[in-house]
Order: structure tokens, then C-alpha cells, then sequence
């Protein structure tokens, strides 16, 4: 079994110690960017960060459609995204690399199609599981891994990403927190029905992902701790976050 899986133990709150964006002092450790392989596996990482981006934005959005009383707050923090997407869309131009949007559509189909059905039966709380944790907790932990052994241009593109995606999460946790009492069974099924698609997900992109020198090891285990940890600014208990982490064990 995955060690990344296998410790549930939930630990007191560390997001700034353990997720704010650091970089490699040992540049040795680097992937040399210039390589057909590297640039192979970078159009459709680069492909999945720019998709991940715009379906946040159209996410973003149609949650403002549940939420009209902060839709204001939502379209900024959707507009948010467009410029991430436009930034990642020039990572991939300073390679010289076209994104594989066709693959990276598809990569997100599942949950999009999820998001989707949620939206159309108003299930506020699937909504904002999918997007503003689950989907803001991987993007954090991958940013947080890839600005290690990124290219300069994409590290400073990164760099100011990642810290924008905390406002993200920040959203959904206060929003989920507040609602807790009323939200926690949807919250649970929702759980059990999406965060295995983020193994998955995972598991689709791990050979592409260790060309560009990011381990699909640390990539779960930031994964695990950055949404556990939102878990638990939520209000759930130890008991309770381990028992919705064994999801992610299929």
C-alpha cells in the first residue's frame, strides 16, 4: 500500500510552514528543459495547469450562481484564474512547447462531469469540495513541488500562482466551516465520491510528472497534508478526517 496513504494521522494545522513556495538551492538536481522528452511531458503538464485554470474560472463562476450574496468575491477570485491560465500559456511558449489541450480535457472530464451534475441539482457543497479544496489543495501541493525543479521564467510564473491559490482554499474552508452543521454529510459522500479521482488523476500523469523530476511520492503526500489540513480548518475532527482521507485508498 502507499505510504503517502497508509499514515491518516492528522497533524495540527502547518500550512505556511510546510506549503509556502520554496526553491531548490541545488540547481544540479535540475531536469535539462531542453530535451525532446522533457518537452514531450511538459505539453501535457503544462496543458493539464492551463485547462486546471480555466475550469476554475467557469467553476468559480456558476458557484456565484448558488452564492449571489458573494458573487462579487467569486469573480474575483475567478478572474484570478484567468491570469494564472494566461501565465502557464506563456511558460509553455518560453519552451517553445504546444500544450495537449485535447489530453488535458479529458484529464479533467470525470470531475468536471461530477462538478457538473452538482451544479445542476444546486449541491452547493459538492461544488466548493470539488473546486475550492480538492482542486485548490492539488494544485498547491503540485505548484508547491514543481517550482523546486521548475525553469527560471516558470518558477517566477509559479511562484506568484501559488500564493494566489490560498485565497482559493481560504474560500472554501471558511465558507464549508460556517456550514458545516447543515453540509457535513454531503460533504462526506462528495468526499468518497471525488477524492479517488485525484489519485487517479494522479496516477494517469506520474511518468510525465518524474520526467520533469516532480515524485509521484511527494506529490500525494502534499497532496494528503494540504487537504487534511483544510479538513481540519473546517472544524472535523481527527476521527473524522481519517476516516474521509481512506477514500482516496481504492
Amino acid at each position: 500500500m502507499n505510504k503517502s496513504f497508509t499514515n491518516m494521522q492528522t497533524l495540527e494545522s502547518n500550512k505556511k510552514s510546510n506549503l509556502e513556495p520554496q526553491v531548490d538551492e541545488n540547481s544540479g538536481n535540475l531536469p535539462d528543459f531542453t530535451t525532446d522528452a522533457y518537452k514531450d511531458a511538459y505539453s501535457r503538464i503544462n496543458a493539464i495547469v492551463i485547462e486546471g485554470e480555466q475550469e476554475a474560472y467557469d467553476n468559480y463562476i456558476s458557484i456565484a450562481s448558488l452564492l449571489p450574496k458573494d458573487s462579487e468575491e467569486l469573480t474575483k477570485l475567478a478572474k484570478m484564474e484567468l491570469k494564472h491560465k494566461r501565465g502557464f500559456i506563456a511558460c509553455g511558449k518560453n519552451l517553445s512547447v504546444e500544450a495537449d489541450m485535447v489530453f488535458a480535457k479529458e484529464f479533467f472530464s470525470k470531475l468536471h462531469g461530477n462538478f457538473q451534475t452538482a451544479l445542476e441539482n444546486e449541491n452547493l457543497t459538492t461544488c466548493l469540495l470539488i473546486q475550492a479544496i480538492l482542486i485548490e489543495a492539488f494544485a498547491i501541493s503540485a505548484y508547491h513541488v514543481y517550482i523546486r525543479v521548475a525553469d527560471p521564467f516558470a518558477k517566477k510564473i509559479t511562484q506568484g500562482v501559488v500564493n494566489d491559490e490560498y485565497l482559493h482554499l481560504n474560500y472554501g474552508e471558511k465558507w464549508l466551516k460556517e456550514n458545516l452543521h447543515t453540509c457535513k454529510n454531503e460533504l462526506i459522500a462528495a468526499n468518497k465520491a471525488n477524492l479517488p479521482l485525484i489519485k487517479k488523476m494522479l496516477d494517469q500523469v506520474a511518468d510525465d510528472a518524474a520526467i520533469l523530476s516532480m515524485d509521484k511520492e511527494e506529490l500525494m503526500e502534499e497532496f494528503m497534508i494540504a487537504y487534511q489540513d483544510a479538513l481540519l480548518e473546517m472544524g472535523l475532527d481527527n476521527r473524522e478526517i481519517a476516516r474521509m482521507a481512506m477514500a482516496a485508498i481504492v
